[in-house]
């Protein structure tokens, strides 16, 4: 970290070292244990994801076409509980 001056850079760095820390809190150090990713690793893919998601999203935000009914069910099953986010790590 001290070869630049660039934030991003060293917020990159400092993620890679010091983890996530808390997605709906305060904690600025720790470990993100994703069930499915490693947030650095998998940095591109989930990128990628992302992109893809919101691509679908403006296509179809109600998710009413037939191909993306199993995203649609999928999603309000995980949405009829309160704490979805808690289920992220």
């Amino acid at each position: 970290m001290v070869e630049t001056n660039d934030g991003f850079k060293i917020a990159e760095v400092d993620l890679k070292l010091r983890g996530p820390g808390n997605l709906m809190g305060t904690q600025q150090s720790g470990v993100l244990n994703l069930k499915i990713a490693d947030i650095v690793k998998d940095a591109t893919i989930l990128k990628t994801a992302r992109t893809m998601a919101m691509e679908l999203l403006e296509k179809d935000p109600d998710l009413s076409e037939p191909e993306n009914r199993f995203i649609r069910v999928a999603y309000q099953e995980l949405s009829k509980d309160s704490t979805l986010w808690v289920n992220i790590s």
